[in-house]
């Protein structure tokens, strides 16, 4: 999407809405571009919020660093209530594909948020911002005004009395169906908009000066054909729909902070087992705001991290990673170790062996498949038996040691330099090279005869020798 969008200023005069028809190719472009991120929509009763800025471009993502430029100014400057609308799912290609495009306004899924940003005095559009920013978006909203965090619905929002001069964070939260069909998404956003409409009747009805922020946690994956989002720029007659295929969602990793970050833990999918009953973990760990990370610590020798999960099998289960660092004298450098997995529920503890978890400390730890799974390489070896737990953890990676910022360092991974495929091609090169030498030798030793018969000279006589 242009720069000009992204960084949009109302200034009092009414400016055309993002999604009309001068701005779609470029929304195609932004969400042709950004795979991994989500957009952002600000607005304000203030005036004078936001100036453009020069140095964004068609394609451009906006990281935590902008985000928070573009931030500062309304939380210091404009009102001290801010209502963060937070959908579950959201991308720019569900604007391009619900929103009245054309100036077909009656068929807009966002009516209430396009007269929002027409009647704002302030507003700012941002196509695409990094996942990592919008997953800090409520604890830096937090930090700047001094106040919790209040999850609210409409019940409750009518109940509450905003104050001015005190500082309010405002949540609300917003579904979004994984349905596949055109109908139910068209019909959840619809609702959506809905309430946000009625939550700014309500701030309009008591006179209370407010920012408003809408954005997801995750994009909704509705990408489909340019051709059909638009509406049908080109005719695509007898033309064959081929299906895009579905990249998996990349969720920001666990972090454990006390002055920095200390221990990142990541994984494409986390799940556990009690008694071959399965539950995915994954959707309630990674990108989730208030994880409950209650009993873990840092410091450079040793380190834990704990995870929480409450009404997990009926009961409240606590999953503790330990890992320790040691000096070796031997390599000169420190190596980390994962000394075990441990499992708790019901008052009673259950242990997995992971020592085969290790690397040194500067780097990270990265295996495929983390897992009590024997066809899964059985990296987690339970410490007794009978044991009712399983776990398997893909795409595994973890890093408790020289961590900087919310990346994580080179990885150690599990997988062995000779591979089984690398053995199988090694061994085939060495029986063709033996097959190539045997042979090259058996021609250098083929030999010629030294005498040949001379039909002018006397005939070569053989003696018999009986």
């Amino acid at each position: 999407m242009a720069a000009t969008v992204a960084a949009r200023v109302r200034a009092g005069t009414s400016a055309p809405a993002f999604w009309q028809m001068q701005w779609l190719p470029l929304l195609l472009v932004a969400a042709a571009a950004a795979e991994q991120q989500v957009p952002l929509v600000l607005w304000s009763s203030d005036r004078d919020l936001w100036a453009p800025s020069a140095d964004t471009h068609e394609g451009h993502i906006t990281s935590d660093m902008q985000l928070s430029t573009y931030l500062d100014p309304a939380l210091e400057l404009g009102p001290r209530n801010v209502l963060l609308f937070l959908q579950d799912k959201l991308s720019i290609e569900d604007f391009t594909a619900y929103g009245g495009v054309f100036g077909n306004k009656q068929d807009s899924t966002f009516s209430n948020l396009e007269n929002a940003l027409d009647l704002a005095p302030s507003s700012l559009v941002l196509p695409a911002v990094d996942w990592y920013a919008v997953s800090t978006l409520t604890t830096y909203l937090q930090e700047k005004l001094g106040a919790s965090p209040l999850h609210v619905d409409l019940a409750t929002l009518r109940e509450l009395k905003l104050n001015a001069s005190l500082p309010a964070l405002l949540l609300i939260r917003l579904p979004y169906t994984a349905s596949s069909g055109l109908m139910a998404p068209r019909e959840v956003l619809t609702g959506n908009d809905e309430v946000i409409g009625q939550v700014l009747s309500m701030l309009k009805s008591e006179d209370v000066p407010y920012t408003a922020a809408l954005t997801a946690v995750r994009p909704s994956r509705v990408a489909r054909d340019v051709a059909m989002v638009a509406g049908g720029l080109g005719r695509q007659l007898l033309q064959k729909q081929t299906k895009q295929p579905v990249s998996p969602v990349i969720h920001p990793p666990v972090s454990y902070n006390d002055t920095a970050p200390r221990i990142l833990f990541w994984a494409q999918n986390f799940s556990v087992a009690y008694k071959d009953h399965w539950e995915d973990l994954t959707p309630i760990t990674f990108g989730v705001q208030d994880l409950n990370l209650t009993g873990s610590f840092w410091n450079d020798s040793v380190a834990r991290l704990s995870l929480t999960y409450e009404q997990l099998f009926g009961t409240t289960v606590t999953f503790k990673f330990t890992l320790m660092n040691r000096f070796y004298p031997v390599s000169a450098r420190h190596w980390f170790t994962m000394e075990r997995l441990e499992i708790h529920s019901n008052g009673s503890v259950a242990y997995f062996n992971v020592s085969e978890i290790t690397g040194p400390s500067i780097y990270s730890f990265h295996c495929q498949y983390v897992s009590s799974q024997s066809n899964k390489g059985s990296l987690l070896v339970p410490a007794t038996q009978p044991f009712h737990w399983q776990m398997t953890l893909q795409d595994f990676q973890i890093q408790a040691f020289n961590v900087t910022g919310e990346q994580f360092s080179y990885a150690s991974d599990c997988a062995g330099f000779f591979s089984p495929g690398i053995w199988m091609g090694l061994l085939t090169s060495l029986f063709m090279l033996f097959i190539f030498t045997y042979g090259l030798h058996m021609i250098l030793s083929l030999k010629t005869m030294d005498r040949f018969d001379d039909h002018k000279g006397p005939t070569i006589t053989l003696t018999q020798i009986v």
